[in-house]
């Protein structure tokens, strides 16, 4: 199949895994690196990296993206919970329990998909910016120029993808919030090095690279009621207009970059009429657009961070799949990290 794209953007890897691929860096998480993620449970202990996924409460954090909303499933005109089967016939004893659930994907803990984030660009080379995602990849039919779901629905790069492919491999937790606590901190690249450095942490081609800031607690020890003051300015962020770290995440071979912040990076600066052209979030247009790295968000990384501390250990096999719902630009994920 030929290239969707005569241009690339500067600094990205559109091609490297083939002409159509939709799976970015995932395509790294081969049999080897999910033996090398195998090889580091020496304890058999598992932690849930997932935030209750009513949590944060409200909508403080995003006004677009709301808690879950239970709804009843119908069943002989009743509702479907704690229902009786012998309305449906008097032989039965049993009783049964049925719901729905309207769920904004990217909520609480959440994987962003690859068509999360793109970008205005002169990928076929006319001359014209248009609307494209990584590799080249439009969100739209080529045949309707519409989404797959009415409004919404990618029709590529959704994260069934991601689901398919199991994500697997070998995870290596960075603890910002062990250097910086809960202040807000634009974590660059000579930071990290120094971090990395002061806990012997290395980082290879095809890890998955998770970043503890603490956020994560806080959210979950506000028990659905955070403070605005501290969602906005409380807690590290990754620094996505320092190029060095843009350039590490290149250069490391990192498969995906999951933080327990909102956002990974800062998203409290907007752009203004002064701002020069460019992206509204550098780190996203970088991993999503350019890299074909997904991003995790609001995970919750604080009882890992400790016994991997408390352990002189920074690595762990992580399973994380989000969900394989096709067309979806985000899901909710429950990681599992096992030592």
């Amino acid at each position: 199949m030929a290239p969707k794209w005569k241009n690339r953007p500067e600094g990205s890897n559109w091609g490297e895994f083939g002409d159509d691929d939709q799976l970015g860096r995932i395509n790294m998480l081969t049999p080897e690196r999910v033996r090398q993620g195998a090889a580091e449970i020496k304890e058999g202990l598992s932690f849930c990296l997932s935030l209750p996924l009513d949590l944060p409460g409200g909508n403080l954090l995003n006004p677009r993206r709301h808690p879950p909303v239970f709804q009843p499933i119908m069943r002989e005109g009743k509702v479907a919970f704690n229902f009786p089967l012998s309305e449906v016939n008097p032989v039965l004893n049993s009783m049964t329990c049925d719901d729905a659930v309207l769920l904004h994907m990217q909520y609480s803990t959440q994987w962003d998909s690859l068509a999360h984030v793109g970008s205005q660009f002169d990928a076929d080379g006319d001359g014209i910016e248009e609307s494209v995602y990584y590799n080249g990849h439009s969100v739209l039919c080529e045949d309707t120029g519409a989404p797959t779901q009415g409004e919404v629905g990618a029709c590529s790069l959704g994260i069934q993808g991601m689901a398919e492919s199991c994500v697997q491999g070998r995870g290596v937790l960075i603890d910002l919030n062990a250097h910086y606590g809960a202040a807000r901190k634009h974590v660059n690249y000579d930071d990290l090095m120094g971090i990395m450095e002061a806990d012997n942490i290395t980082v290879e081609s095809g890890d998955m690279v998770l970043f503890h800031t603490g956020f994560g607690q806080y959210i979950m020890d506000c028990a659905g009621k955070p403070d605005r003051e501290i969602l906005q300015t409380g807690y590290p962020v990754l620094d996505g207009h320092d190029p060095k770290l843009l350039q590490w995440i290149t250069d490391s071979g990192a498969v995906v970059i999951v933080t327990d912040n909102y956002a990974v990076e800062d998203n409290t600066t907007l752009p203004t009429e002064a701002t020069e052209h460019g992206p509204l979030l550098p780190l996203h247009e970088h991993c999503l657009f350019k890299l074909g790295v997904h991003l995790g968000e609001i995970w919750y990384l604080s009882e890992l961070a400790t016994w991997l501390r408390e352990n002189k250990r920074s690595r762990f096999m992580l399973t994380a799949p989000p969900l394989r719902l096709p067309g979806a630009v985000g899901s909710p994920a429950t990681p599992v990290a096992t030592v």
